[in-house]
């Protein structure tokens, strides 16, 4: 799907100017703007906890459309995220994404943009066996959609535990 790929990429190359606090398995990290929208973008249209008016919200200003009619704050979250990749069988690409009780098991693209996005985050890697891993524990982001409206690289945060 060249659209969402493209949207990625956008999202990397935005976050490479986004300001990133450095993630360590120790201590809680907090990332805005960019890479904050992007991480809040990969896991929304996932949570069963939002409404489908708030997914098609988070889905909009990712995709780079500040002009949308929803005005209340968002609230993204997940308990746990743990993603996979191969480097030996290199078609490995897996995410389990934690909501309470609710596990949600992503493959392919999808595992693939979540995984990205830990990274540029600065999620750091962990490696084992021919498989490389990414977790992180209690992601909350706000995607505030007025702040987002005045594009001056506001209205989004998120914080989280690296490496659980």
């Amino acid at each position: 799907m060249t659209s969402g790929r493209s949207i990625l990429s956008c999202a990397l190359v935005l976050a490479a100017t986004s300001h990133l606090a450095g993630a360590s398995a120790a201590t809680p990290a907090k990332v805005s703007g960019a890479t904050a929208l992007a991480l809040a973008g990969v896991i929304a249209p996932l949570s069963p906890n939002l409404t489908g008016a708030e997914k098609k919200a988070v889905a909009m200003l990712f995709a780079a459309n500040a002009d949308i009619a929803y005005k209340k704050a968002i609230v993204v979250t997940a308990d746990r995220i743990v993603c996979r990749t191969g480097n030996v069988d290199i078609t490995v690409r897996n995410c389990e994404v934690t909501f309470g009780k609710k596990v949600k098991t992503v493959n392919g693209s999808t595992a693939n943009e979540i995984f990205a996005t830990e990274a540029l985050a600065g999620v750091p890697p962990d490696g084992a066996a021919g498989t490389n891993f990414e977790s992180l524990a209690k992601l909350s982001c706000t995607i505030d959609p007025n702040a987002i409206r005045r594009k001056d690289g506001s209205g989004a945060d998120c914080t989280f535990e690296p490496g659980n």
